[in-house]
């Protein structure tokens, strides 16, 4: 059988409307929680044999009733939490014209090592996050499991084991709360059997941001 990850982006925080890094461990929105109880159903009938989650509070408390459902252990790994953002903590997401932007505007140029003080650059993240990845996948090998984890990270991730992406791709690749991203392991390499599907019970605007 071959190796199957089911990745998926944590339910909505309690305030979306600002910048939660790995500073700010914030719980689950009331539609965060629904959205949580959702995608549980729908990855449940794919028969996961672990759920892995960051040990942060909106990863867990979406991570949770997923194993639950489907009957099979939670494990925490805590390398999986969101990224370090410096002074963007609590700030407005809306800011179009603030330090993330101009951040991102740096990678997007190449300069993946770039970052304000206190946050962690793309290269921080993608060296932290992908020695877990690649560790799960020999260690579940052939089987099916599910990782919860935070909006940036599950972007770097998706850019750095898909063929043929890169840091420029970033605006290719969305990452909306529970929307779930099926990958195969395929001898060294991976292939994505869909990206960020939501679960049909949620209605458009229910994903959030």
């Amino acid at each position: 059988m071959p190796t199957r990850v089911l990745l998926l982006r944590h339910a909505e925080s309690a305030d979306p409307t600002v910048f939660h890094g790995a500073e700010s461990d914030v719980g689950l929105s009331p539609r965060g929680a629904r959205q949580a109880e959702a995608v549980a159903a729908m990855l449940a009938a794919e028969r996961p044999q672990l759920v892995v989650s960051s040990a942060m509070r909106r990863a867990v408390d979406t991570a949770a009733p997923i194993a639950r459902a489907a009957g099979v252990p939670h494990r925490i790994e805590p390398s999986l939490h969101e990224r370090f953002v410096g002074a963007l903590s609590g700030t407005p997401t809306a800011d179009r014209d603030g330090l993330w932007p101009r951040t991102l505007r740096r990678w997007l140029r190449g300069d993946t090592d770039f970052a304000p003080a206190g946050a962690e650059s793309f290269d921080a993240v993608q060296a932290r996050v992908l020695p877990v990845w690649r560790r799960l996948a020999d260690e579940l090998d052939g089987k099916t499991y599910v990782v919860v984890a935070h909006g940036l990270v599950n972007r770097v991730l998706l850019l750095s084991v898909l063929p043929g992406l890169g840091v420029g791709d970033w605006h290719r690749i969305a990452t909306p709360n529970v929307g779930v991203s099926a990958l195969l392991r395929e001898g060294d390499g991976w292939r994505a059997v869909y990206l960020n599907a939501v679960p049909a019970e949620l209605s458009p605007g229910e994903p959030g941001a």
